[in-house]
């Protein structure tokens, strides 16, 4: 039996139409994409409402799950409708009120060369119960990490893509903020201006005006970003977006990151290591404690996952 540990209340995963007991690993050692980071994926939840189980925002997350396909040069075997169906079936399988779904897209066992010219592409899809990606006590604040390293640039690579490959960089500086006591890590990006976190957008906050920055800044267009911009401006809450340098942020009234795993977490600290040649500099953000309107947009975003707010039923997909 495999350690479920790290994921609760997994039974079953969706592999190429068949669902599997968790321990069985069917997938062969010299799948193309274990080798060469050749998958994309997508990161979703469903939430418990009061009418059952709810996917947040599921058809935006397929289509950008064949938006991620596509850069790579898939043939998909499945349409858009076939996945949707399969992602349900999973979480219906599963048994879960509430739960992290994860579809990956991967180039299969074929032939081990750059192009895989003979591996196929596959379709896996499992479902756990997955809380707060940080930890319970993140709702407090984060201390993030800013490294060295800058984001892979919008120039090099298609940037609405989430390409498993890319997120080994994402991984290097998780570790390296971990490593020095931080809760996550933070890019710039080429141009010296702040991009994102390795799985999160970044918002700041001043003067009552919430602003994240553009595509252009080498980031993902995440979905929670998306949604967290209309919900503030429905509050009354007025938006922006621009480019965000780190005086910026450590001026900032207040900040935090959104993300499908994180979902609306403050940050209260910056610890700035982005000059390899000077010492670490650490600066508290605001008032060192979430600030009201983090706290607000965090709390009408889960209400509205959680079926509270009949407004944004729309975003919120039943598993029938």
């Amino acid at each position: 039996m495999l350690d479920t540990t790290h994921f609760p209340k997994a039974k079953k995963y969706w592999l190429m139409g068949k669902l599997y007991p968790w321990s069985e690993r069917p997938l062969h050692p010299m799948v193309h994409a274990l080798h060469y980071g050749t998958s994309v994926f997508e990161g979703i939840r469903a939430y418990g409402t009061s009418s059952g189980p709810k996917i947040f925002r599921l058809p935006e997350h397929v289509e950008r799950f064949f938006v991620s396909a596509d850069v790579v040069k898939m043939k998909v075997p499945y349409t858009p409708e076939e996945v949707t169906a399969a992602i349900k079936q999973t979480v219906r399988e599963n048994e879960m009120e509430s739960c992290y779904i994860r579809p990956l897209f991967y180039y299969a066992y074929g032939n081990l060369g750059l192009i895989p010219k003979a591996s196929p592409v596959e379709l896996v899809i499992a479902a756990w119960e997955w809380g707060s990606y940080m930890g319970e006590t993140a709702v407090n604040g984060i201390r993030v990490y800013l490294g060295p390293w800058r984001r892979t640039h919008h120039s090099q690579v298609d940037m609405r893509a989430k390409l498993g490959g890319a997120y080994v960089q994402s991984t290097i500086s998780g570790l390296e903020a971990r490593a020095i006591g931080a809760d996550e890590a933070l890019f710039l990006n080429i141009e010296g201006r702040i991009a994102e976190g390795p799985g999160e957008n970044l918002f700041v906050v001043k003067n009552g005006v919430i602003r994240t920055n553009a595509l252009s800044e080498s980031i993902l267009e995440g979905i929670t970003r998306t949604s967290i911009l209309e919900i503030a401006r429905d509050l009354g809450i007025k938006t922006e977006i621009g480019p965000i340098s780190t005086g910026d942020l450590t001026g900032a009234d207040e900040a935090f990151f959104t993300g499908t795993a994180v979902e609306v977490i403050p940050i209260i600290q910056l610890i700035d290591g982005s000059d390899r040649n000077t010492p670490r500099r650490e600066t508290v953000i605001g008032q060192g404690k979430p600030g009201p309107v983090s706290l607000r947009l965090r709390q009408a975003y889960l209400d509205i996952v959680r079926g509270k707010n009949p407004k944004y039923e729309k975003w919120l997909s039943p598993l029938d």
